[in-house]
């Protein structure tokens, strides 16, 4: 068989997709962009060649991104922030029946991991920012904000054993955050505050400490296996 592009993949072969980032998050505004992601199954008999389907396609549409399944799996249980948002995301574009399928296993990946990526993560972008905070006098703000998200997100994560993407309550205080209102030491405050709790949450939480691995991939030998009988 023909090897398929990348854009008719995702064309043709998308199974889920949701509009993620500010939007999804409640953190709107005006200028802000709408950031879709994408989950694609390559027909099964593509990868019988030596070349083969891509991994991940950007676009074919612009601020559009999407990984084939298997990867998006092998990324969601290692607790990928990026992952799991469009996963939860309310903001859901496109769903076809395998696409509720996946929706359906959303819990099976959360799990004990996402403490260390989502902390993990904003600790390394932190320094960085401080770095640029010392030599510049102000760091990204917008990027500050959604490293303080990611922060409120986690915590919720391990408490509630579910994922909130929508702020809530938290909105105005992220704009500002996103806007250079809050003084530097104000938000290094916030953070710190939030990592402690994130720590206190890690001993409460009721997540699995690893993920249900299994149950994901008897569902992807499944959607191969249907993808073949499809043909």
């Amino acid at each position: 068989m023909d090897q398929p592009d990348g854009d008719r993949l995702v064309r043709e072969h998308t199974i889920y997709a949701a509009v993620v980032g500010s939007r999804a998050f409640g953190l709107d505004t005006d200028d802000s962009d709408t950031d879709t992601r994408g989950v694609y199954v390559a027909p099964t008999e593509a990868f019988w060649s030596l070349a083969k389907p891509p991994t991940h396609v950007d676009g074919p549409e612009p601020e559009w991104f999407s990984w084939e399944v298997e990867r998006f799996c092998e990324l969601a249980l290692k607790s990928n922030p990026n992952l799991l948002e469009v996963l939860h995301s309310p903001l859901v574009v496109q769903q076809t029946p395998l696409g509720e399928e996946l929706v359906g296993l959303r819990t099976a990946f959360l799990s004990q991991l996402a403490y260390q990526t989502y902390s993990g993560y904003v600790l390394s972008q932190f320094k960085k920012l401080e770095t640029d905070f010392r030599r510049d006098g102000t760091p990204k703000w917008k990027h500050v904000m959604h490293l303080i998200r990611l922060l409120l997100s986690a915590r919720e994560l391990l408490l509630e054993a579910t994922l909130v993407v929508d702020v809530g309550p938290h909105r105005e205080r992220l704009l500002a955050v996103k806007r250079g209102e809050l003084p530097w030491d104000e938000v290094e405050r916030w953070r710190l505050t939030l990592h402690e709790e994130l720590d206190k949450a890690l001993q409460r939480t009721v997540l699995p400490a690893a993920p249900d691995v299994t149950t994901v991939d008897t569902w992807l030998r499944s959607v191969r296996k249907r993808s073949l009988t499809d043909t």
